[in-house]
């Protein structure tokens, strides 16, 4: 395809959505969150089609595939493409297996491989069950519409959001704060148990187990990727790699954030981070809907997104 063909692709918004039917119950209780029982998974698709997106992926297991497809997939119709693909334990590289008693699939970067065949355009990463807002898609549309590999440095993006925008105030949270230099990801350090001490400073368990204050300005990840086509052949060569060193242990997991890591510091890539004014909305804990419904209903008044999605 010549460059002007590229350049009016419209990208395409990956779902990973392999994990709801354990969370939800074969999906009976995908949470309504907006006013007319709307889920959190329709303002990810009403963001994306008005950012300029003109596809969404939903990245599925083949189990519950007919009822993700009739409650779920049957919303969208007409409004957008949607296609399908499937994560499957047994989805794996020539030559590789799945070890006796392993039952669970392969993490995210495993989920991402399973769109191989039906994406060939660039594309978006999200969670099926985070609410990333409308400022995000349309940074990811941006960034998409902008961006184009050179022959030996690939060049990707990250959502950033402010690290105070994603807390909880029902408990902790684990969050990947984010190390960047003139615009660009350098490093992704993990904290857990992160919230407001008694005395109001924001602190955080770094993996030495240490509790150190984190800025609350801080970027964090939130799982929101954007990605040229040739990121899918660069899972695929690490995901191999993966698997000749942790294939036979009962439950390794190989992660995008890891792919992403691993390519920047091979210099064969590099990540923006888009900095959103978005809150990121998510359920951590039960008692956090309350703060979910209440958050879609704000931004409801202030005009945002309309009363009823269409």
């Amino acid at each position: 395809m010549g460059e002007n063909g590229a350049r009016m692709m419209k990208p395409t918004l990956l779902v990973l959505a392999a994990g709801m039917g354990s969370r939800y119950g074969g999906l009976k209780q995908l949470d309504p969150m907006g006013p007319n029982g709307e889920v959190v998974l329709d303002y990810s698709v009403f963001d994306a089609i008005r950012a300029g997106f003109g596809k969404v992926v939903f990245i599925i297991r083949r189990d519950f595939e007919q009822v993700f497809k009739k409650q779920v997939g049957a919303r969208f119709a007409g409004r957008i493409e949607v296609d399908y693909a499937f994560q499957s334990l047994d989805d794996l590289p020539d030559g590789y297996s799945v070890p006796e008693g392993r039952q669970k699939p392969w993490g995210t970067a495993h989920a991402l491989r399973a769109a191989r065949r039906v994406v060939h355009e660039p594309f978006g990463v999200v969670n099926a069950d985070d609410f990333y807002g409308s400022d995000a898609f349309a940074q990811a549309a941006r960034f998409l519409a902008a961006v184009r590999d050179e022959p030996a440095k690939a060049h990707y993006g990250m959502i950033g959001y402010p690290l105070r925008n994603t807390l909880s105030e029902n408990g902790d949270v684990n969050r990947g704060i984010c190390s960047i230099r003139d615009g660009l990801l350098t490093d992704v350090e993990e904290y857990v148990k992160i919230k407001a001490d008694e005395d109001g400073v924001v602190r955080g368990d770094n993996l030495a187990g240490e509790r150190r204050p984190v800025d609350p300005d801080e970027l964090v990840s939130m799982n929101f990727w954007v990605f040229s086509p040739s990121f899918i052949d660069r899972i695929e060569d690490h995901f191999t790699r993966f698997l000749a060193a942790h294939g036979q242990e009962a439950k390794s997991e190989c992660f995008i954030p890891t792919v992403v890591d691993e390519l920047i510091k091979q210099g064969a890539a590099d990540c923006a981070v888009l900095r959103t004014s978005a809150s990121w909305l998510g359920v951590t804990y039960p008692s956090d809907k309350p703060a979910v419904v209440a958050g879609i209903r704000k931004l409801i008044n202030q005009g945002v997104y309309p009363e009823k999605l269409a």
